[in-house]
């Protein structure tokens, strides 16, 4: 370095409460960053730690029950809590920008997609009607939408989960912003368009400079991405590195334990190292490590005072939270102040509170084109009871009159035929609009009459598809669904207690209501939830409980079957060690079969036993989980493993 180059983005001592039903949370404890021109900051940790509270303080989006208590956050010189309502609005969108985490609850759902653009656009810039058309066209084609011109006319509705965060990307970028701020960008993305749109982003940056906070729980995309890696925890950083360091030599012991707890093939059989207990309350006083109860590296004095962040560096901030970094660290500069742990009292707030290698598309020839599908097809050999046979699947939709050309419906499934055998897991893989949700979907008989749906289903003997009412409910309390988006999933109106009884209730009548209530905290504690959960609502929680509690409702009535549509793509690893603990204990002391529909090939690794790849409708390659993920037949195959991220 020649020289000192000021940051783009400059966050010091940001602390702020969150009013809950049980008093101020202390959500954010004297937060200090900085980003550099052209920096990828990584912002890492558990769900609930303050990830995306962090996010919403910098672009001044916090809900009305939020505080900051103190704080100063520069973006090329100008502080942002100094600004008005209205200078934040000519800063959001042009200046920063941000990328939601549930892309289908952050559009309108009644507005074109190409509107919502334009209007993003035109917002911030006076750009002529057909250029600004053809500047959002191009953006939706950058991020790997097919047929962008005629994307740019539907509706929210109309596209697919992965398909939805390529759009909110694109209009988050296209008025190029000084920092883009990602939360979770590709939680619903596969390995193919999560490399293509990494790649994206990385070319952006050398071409304009622009500087990156991804907010993510992917330790693989990190260590691919980010130039500096933040750890948070309870709401305050507990580790703050350069990425190299950080993945060489993690610091801090809850760095080190998020490592033990990725999944992989040589840990399969095993219990991954999941963090026993949970993140503790941001109610209560802190005056000692908030990790301690967790750690098990615990000293005497972890629970008894307070732990500073020690500097290291004394050309940028950086730092471990923990007392075992004080060896060797004498001459350490303590980072943070007293301010994080006043409780703000009912004044006036501020301002603004309210590595694989980067891959191409892949294109691979139809079987109209003349793909060679039965060449590839390997079936892997059955050796158990089997407990759900399909057989020539087809699910089609049909077209709006607009486009009423031949042909006349789109078949998302295109005559699919698989068995899963009791206490087995068959990982059903491949890029988001392949149709392996439309086939989770048709084998729980949720389409009714958008989709035509034929062929055979038979799940423990019986079948299952148009055969009533009476087999339809025999067949829910045998099988069930865990949705990729557990915001849409759950009814916004009933609490927690409610939407866990409500399958209780309607498919086992004959349980009792203590018998229930005990089984539901049972449930709650092993997904890692605590029991005031109850009482709330889902809008009251994170992303990533909210994929706990439709995790929990699955679980409830005690299937034989269940289709985990991207279980744990919403969780952090942690969590998903946990949970990923818990479908394997659960398969071995149950014998519950699973239909896992994911992008997340590490899970594939350690929870599969047979894996089938799906291409453009169609089953190109079906094996046992070690012939496909270690000697792949079909190109497909070997493209969607190629870019898989990897630590």
């Amino acid at each position: 370095m020649t020289g000192f180059t000021p940051p783009v983005l400059d966050v010091k001592d940001l602390s702020m409460h969150l009013y809950t039903q049980s008093g101020w949370a202390l959500a954010l404890s004297a937060l200090a960053f900085e980003i550099e021109a052209g920096q990828t900051f990584a912002l890492v940790g558990e769900s609930g730690c303050g990830k995306s509270m962090t996010a919403l303080a910098l672009m001044q989006l916090l809900p009305g029950v939020a505080q900051i208590t103190h704080g100063v956050v520069h973006l090329k010189g100008d502080d942002l809590f100094q600004l008005s309502e209205r200078q934040m609005q000519a800063f959001r969108g042009r200046r920063i920008s941000i990328i939601f985490q549930e892309p289908a609850s952050s559009l309108n759902p009644v507005m074109r997609i190409g509107d919502q653009m334009l209007e993003a656009l035109r917002c911030h810039q006076d750009v002529p009607a057909a250029k600004a058309k053809a500047r959002c066209i191009e953006w939706l084609e950058r991020v790997g939408l097919s047929e962008p011109a005629r994307r740019f006319e539907q509706y929210p509705f109309e596209f697919s989960g992965g398909q939805l965060q390529r759009v909110m990307i694109a209009m988050a970028l296209v008025s190029e912003p000084d920092v883009l701020i990602a939360d979770e960008p590709t939680t619903a993305l596969d390995v193919t368009l999560q490399a293509q749109v990494l790649k994206l982003l990385k070319d952006l940056q050398a071409e304009r400079g622009m500087s990156l906070m991804l907010i993510t729980h992917d330790l693989a995309v990190v260590k691919d991405m980010a130039h500096r890696v933040a750890l948070m925890y309870a709401g305050e950083i507990v580790e703050l590195r350069d990425a190299k360091d950080f993945f060489e030599a993690p610091q801090h012991p809850y760095s080190k334990l998020l490592m033990d707890s990725l999944p992989d093939f040589e840990r399969r059989g095993k219990d991954l190292a999941a963090i026993k207990g949970q993140v503790p309350p941001l109610t209560g006083e802190f005056s000692a490590c908030r990790f301690a109860p967790r750690c098990p590296q615990k000293m005497p004095e972890c629970e008894s005072r307070a732990v500073p962040m020690f500097e290291f560096k004394a050309s940028r901030l950086s730092g471990v939270r923990c007392l075992l970094a004080q060896e060797g660290g004498e001459n350490s500069t303590r980072l943070t102040g007293e301010a994080a742990h006043r409780v703000p009292q009912p004044t006036t707030p501020l301002s603004g509170s309210p590595s694989a290698k980067p891959a191409q598309p892949l294109s691979f020839a139809t079987q109209d084109q003349g793909l060679q599908v039965e060449s590839s097809l390997v079936h892997a050999p059955s050796h158990g009871p089997v407990i759900l046979e399909v057989r020539e699947l087809h699910v089609s939709y049909p077209l709006a009159k607009q486009w009423l050309q031949a042909p006349r419906a789109f078949e998302a499934v295109k005559g699919v035929s698989f068995d899963i055998e009791q206490g087995k897991t068959l990982a059903l893989v491949g890029e988001s609009g392949c149709g392996k949700t439309s086939l989770a979907k048709a084998l729980i008989q949720v389409l009714g009459k958008s989709a035509d749906v034929h062929g055979q289903v038979r799940l423990k003997g019986l079948e299952v598809l148009n055969q009533g009412r009476q087999r339809e409910l025999q067949a829910k309390r045998e099988m069930q669904i865990i949705f990729q988006n557990p915001f849409a999933s759950l009814n916004p109106r009933m609490r927690i207690i409610d939407i866990l009884e409500e399958g209780m209730k309607s498919l086992h009548p004959e349980w009792h209501r203590d018998q229930r209530l005990s089984d539901i905290d049972v449930l709650l504690d092993r997904v890692g939830l605590h029991k005031d959960a109850l009482r709330r609502f889902p809008h009251e929680f994170s992303g990533g409980q909210r994929q706990r509690i439709a995790i929990a409702r699955a679980l409830a009535v005690k299937p034989s079957l269940i289709i985990c549509d991207e279980p744990t793509s919403a969780l952090d690893v942690s969590i998903q060690a946990q949970i990923l603990n818990l479908l394997r204990e659960l398969q071995e002391s149950l014998g519950v079969s699973y239909l896992l529909i994911t992008h997340n090939i590490s899970v594939v690794s350690y929870l599969a036993h047979e894996v089938a790849v799906m291409h453009e409708g169609l089953l190109v390659e079906h094996a046992s989980a070690v012939d496909v993920l270690h000697s792949p037949r079909h190109p497909y195959t070997q493209s969607l493993l190629a870019c898989v991220p990897r630590i």
